[in-house]
């Protein structure tokens, strides 16, 4: 079989220069970015591996709470076990109750009062969650919890997300994740671009020098994770600040964004038809999983009740019901969210090891721990082409000059673009090219 000189092609001709030209400013970008980014990635990994597996945590941490001692038998009145949490804390406000899917679980009874953090949103504002026996009716706990996370999930959450230090804190994630897309695509064009045999491309070699083995289990590894790690750039960079305020923008600009029910107002007449008859209601309307109702603000607002199981299949039907008539005022489906939107929904989940299950997260955990893997050849590799005089191995030469113009050109408009969708990742290539320049003159 032809085997391939893995250098770029040596030839005149302007088409092949460029793509030389090419090859070699995706080194010096994949090598100098890969050096300063590769810390952020890492603990970007590790806390995402730990936050994969908050389900279980919070089983090991909370399981009295989370579970029944003894399911089975008929389960107490919805109106009771909402009852026996507000006796057991009077100055609470009944916000929802989430109806659990699983005969195992108990029901949630989420309170709002005073004393409470009051957020912007839904991820920064806490509620009391009182933990209820459906088949006892009494209380077997209760937490302090944001959007419905237990305190060991938030704490992780903010781990993975911000370190625990706030907005600033919030940059190391975008950061990262901003620029993981350009180090992967990089490497993978410096891995295939050397045109190997197919073997070669995916399987690891098992000869030749320390250097060329641990090149080839980097390449290697990286081809096999790059679909993983752009996936999990894509859907993160959603949640960041900047970038995420872009795809918000983008999104609004397309109303394409997850539709929230409308409900008319209701007519107060007489008492409430109660809980267990919204309940009711909602399961003869086929709803199923996971149920949480939402108690209405006023006493002109109907009662919501939304499918909140979380994984495939998608069940996303919200339906709002008169609480004097019991009559179904509005209703919208999976089907009514626009497709950004569903797409939207399933990257997050899938993000956050919820979509498919236990499978979701080994497939989470074995993405992190292959990038942990890829940076510590990546960074062996480094070490392992240090001048035999001493030192560290020098960064490729600048080859901006190298460029043809319309390349050069196409490249600072495709750079300013992206610049401008990923303002952290613009603003810290303005800032690399800057100190590299610096340092060219400096040293020249």
């Amino acid at each position: 079989m032809t085997t391939f000189d893995p250098d770029p092609p040596r030839t005149d001709a302007p088409q092949k220069a460029e793509s030389r030209a090419l090859w070699a400013l995706a080194r010096r970008v994949h090598f100098l970015a890969g050096l300063a980014v590769a810390p952020f990635l890492a603990v970007l990994a590790l806390t995402g591996l730990l936050y994969a597996f908050t389900p279980q945590i919070n089983d090991v941490l909370y399981g009295d709470k989370l579970y029944v001692d003894a399911p089975g038998g008929p389960a107490r009145p919805l109106t009771e076990q909402v009852g026996a949490a507000l006796a057991a804390h009077p100055e609470g406000k009944l916000t929802s109750v989430i109806v659990p899917a699983d005969p195992d679980r108990t029901t949630q009874v989420v309170l709002d009062k005073p004393g409470l953090a009051k957020g912007d949103d839904h991820f920064s504002t806490e509620s009391l969650t009182v933990y209820v026996d459906p088949y006892t009716g009494k209380v077997d706990g209760e937490l302090i919890t944001v959007n419905n996370r237990p305190p060991a999930q938030v704490w992780l959450r903010k781990l993975h997300s911000s370190l625990h230090l706030g907005e600033v804190g919030r940059l190391y994630a975008e950061f990262a994740a901003s620029w993981l897309p350009f180090l992967v695509l990089g490497g993978l064009v410096l891995w295939v671009g050397k045109r190997r045999r197919l073997r070669t491309l995916l399987v690891p070699a098992g000869n030749g020098s320390a250097r060329a083995r641990t090149r080839s289990r980097h390449g290697v590894l990286g081809l096999w994770l790059t679909l993983g790690l752009l996936g999990l750039s894509a859907t993160g960079l959603t949640w960041s600040n900047h970038a995420g305020a872009k795809f918000d923008t983008a999104i609004a600009a397309l109303d394409a964004k997850s539709p929230s029910l409308s409900a008319p107002n209701v007519i107060a007449r007489g008492e409430p038809v109660g809980l267990d008859r919204v309940l009711s209601v909602a399961r003869a309307q086929g709803m199923e999983g996971q149920l949480t109702i939402t108690a209405p603000a006023s006493a002109a607002k109907a009662v919501k009740v939304a499918e909140t199981s979380e994984g495939l299949p998608v069940r996303k039907t919200t339906i709002a019901v008169d609480p004097y008539t019991a009559e179904v005022t509005a209703r919208q489906g999976w089907q009514d969210f626009p497709l950004p939107a569903k797409l939207t929904t399933l990257g997050v989940q899938a993000h956050s090891g919820t979509l498919f299950g236990f499978a979701n997260q080994l497939a989470l955990a074995l993405v992190a721990v292959g990038a942990l893997a890829l940076l510590v050849l990546g960074y062996r590799m480094w070490w392992q082409r240090r001048p035999t005089s001493g030192g560290l191995t020098p960064a490729p030469e600048p080859v901006w000059r190298q460029l043809p113009a319309p390349a050069l050109v196409t490249v600072v408009v495709v750079a300013a673009a992206l610049g401008w969708a990923m303002p952290v990742f613009g603003v810290t290539l303005v800032a690399f090219v800057a100190i590299d320049s610096a340092y060219r003159l400096g040293k020249g």
